[in-house]
């Protein structure tokens, strides 16, 4: 079949995440994919141009026209705890700061998005213009959400990973890294007894979840919606270009710079930033470890290591 029957191949990014994340359910829902991507073509009126390579880790992402032949993207994706209010999110930036959201299936999994230049990124820029440009992008995304939000909040999605941490003990031990475990844990929970603000966070803004855009500039991308303090999103773009950091004549240095920095930009305090780089850095390291990237855990965590 043609592409605008919706036929196409699963690109081996997705396949790889899905498999390792979901078994075989996952393997299942790859199976049924196509199928119900060419679906949801018919049923929003829409052509196939071609689909994104790599595109997405848990999603296919399918650059389309629309009826009128304006273009549009759609993205067929896992829906996972993280992911399954991505549509609620968008729907409240409404276009402000964030990829336009045109319509919707979130109990399917499906988003028809406004088109950006998914080959354009922010990382594309140098370093120093990328941040002003990402720090810009968080000004505007940092909103109060609505009363009766469905949005998870920060505490809740701490306390999974945090559980995770503990009940994974030879994760640490692996790559020795117990005392950095332990830190980041007690971090987290002085954290939490402490945190009071209440906005709505993208949860996974990087610079590769930045995208140029025809309307604006640079919007961003792929949300994982949480509710709660600014440290704990803005901790993200700390750990953003690590390599880069590590490379610096003086690493430590380099990223007490960039703390300092995001810091004094974004208004948000030093101490609660420098916190919650280290649990998100850790977590985030222990959970490439377990997906069999030990390479990327300790990246992950030689750079806590230097906070």
């Amino acid at each position: 079949m043609s592409a605008a029957a919706g036929q196409f191949t699963v690109p081996d990014r997705l396949r790889e995440n899905v498999l390792a994340r979901q078994g075989e359910a996952g393997a299942r829902w790859l199976d049924e994919l196509p199928d119900r991507v060419a679906h949801q073509l018919t049923r929003w009126d829409l052509t196939l141009d071609r689909i994104a390579e790599p595109g997405g880790r848990l999603s296919v992402i399918g650059y389309v026209r629309r009826a009128d032949n304006t273009p549009a993207v759609l993205k067929a994706g896992l829906v996972t705890p993280e992911t399954a209010q991505e549509h609620a999110a968008l729907s409240h930036w409404a276009g402000r700061g964030a990829v336009l959201l045109l319509d919707a299936d979130p109990a399917e999994g499906f988003l028809l998005l406004e088109r950006l230049h998914g080959d354009i990124p922010l990382r594309s820029l140098v370093e120093a213009k990328a941040m002003l440009e990402a720090c810009g992008l968080l000004r505007r995304l940092w909103t109060r959400p609505a009363d009766g939000h469905a949005f998870s909040s920060v505490a809740e999605h701490v306390a999974v990973r945090a559980d995770w941490l503990r009940e994974h003990p030879a994760a640490a031990e692996r790559l020795d890294a117990r005392p950095l475990v332990d830190a980041a844990l007690r971090t987290a929970e002085d954290l939490l007894a402490s945190g009071e603000e209440a906005f709505l966070l993208h949860g996974d803004f990087h610079h590769g979840n930045v995208m140029a855009a025809d309307r604006a500039p640079w919007l961003a991308i792929d949300p994982q919606p949480l509710v709660g303090e600014r440290a704990f999103d803005l901790a993200w773009l700390v750990q953003d270009r690590k390599e880069t950091l590590a490379a610096a004549a003086g690493p430590e240095g380099a990223v007490r710079r960039r703390l300092h920095q995001l810091s004094e930009a974004l208004e948000v305090d030093l101490d609660r930033l420098r916190g919650w780089t280290l649990f998100r850095s850790v977590a985030a390291g222990l959970a490439a470890l377990a997906g069999g990237d030990r390479a990327g855990a300790e990246r992950y965590l030689e750079f806590a290591g230097r906070l």
